[in-house]
């Protein structure tokens, strides 16, 4: 015969799985409406989406944390691909894109829903291997052409950093590092671990030390799905204490976290 408090437990955690499930299937509903989560990454950052040089295969926190939820939604994974953040955004706000990764400003709150926190990173300069520029003492000066990814938060920030500077806008990471090599920037200007992905593919290049600012990473949803609120609330707070987010930045080669989780 079955103990009283051995039922007692057996039955909440039947009632716990159904509403674990009935939960998922609410937020299945709102999250992947057309039956598939589509996560909209780019290259070059491994907050969105990178490439291992050794075995070719693909990480970032949006890649890996999509595909955590789709299979926790019970849904296909898609990836769509754009040159830059500001592209996936566009698309998300398009109805293209049901979840992503991104800074999480006051202004792309007004096209997206942002959860709480994910992950804090510094942001920083990178100058080429040749460059005098030694400190961050040494950029808000005129003439100093300071790279900045197009449509980013950096491109809305840095002239008011930075006023004696020109800023000058690359269409996507991998046109910036040609520019250095055409002599066209003096540094560049985002999040560290964007920069340290850059540095790698730039021998000799340098991170300043310091910082100008700190962006706080969040994941990004479609407006109009407020009702999944809850459930993706819960995501983050579960990928930050089971090691899940732990493990999506140690595959990601993620650098310049600010608190780590």
């Amino acid at each position: 015969m079955c103990h009283p408090v051995v039922k007692i437990a057996v039955a909440a955690g039947i009632a716990a799985s159904a509403s674990a499930s009935a939960l998922a299937q609410d937020a299945r509903e709102v999250l992947a409406p057309k039956g598939k989560l589509r996560v909209g990454a780019y290259l070059g950052s491994p907050l969105s989406m990178v490439r291992d040089s050794k075995t070719g295969e693909i990480h970032g926190l949006s890649i890996d944390l999509g595909k955590e939820l789709a299979k926790r939604l019970d849904v296909p994974f898609e990836q769509v691909s754009y040159q830059r953040i500001a592209d996936v955004l566009a698309g998300m706000k398009a109805g293209d894109v049901d979840f992503t990764v991104s800074n999480a400003t006051p202004a792309r709150a007004i096209d997206v829903n942002f959860s709480q926190t994910l992950i804090s990173l510094e942001l920083g300069y990178l100058v080429p291997a040749d460059s005098p520029i030694t400190t961050i003492s040494d950029v808000d000066k005129p003439g100093i052409r300071v790279g900045v990814t197009q449509g980013s938060t950096s491109q809305g920030t840095i002239p008011k950093i930075l006023p004696k500077a020109t800023v000058v806008p690359a269409q996507n990471l991998k046109a910036a590092m040609e520019m250095f090599e055409r002599r066209e920037l003096d540094l560049f200007a985002t999040n560290k671990p964007t920069l340290f992905e850059m540095s790698d593919q730039m021998p000799g290049a340098r991170i300043l030390d310091g910082r100008w600012g700190v962006e706080h990473i969040a994941v990004a949803t479609p407006k109009g799905r407020e009702a999944a609120t809850e459930y993706i609330r819960r995501f983050v707070d579960e990928a930050q204490t089971s090691g899940l987010l732990s493990q999506a930045v140690q595959r990601a080669g993620l650098r310049g976290v600010v608190k780590a989780p």
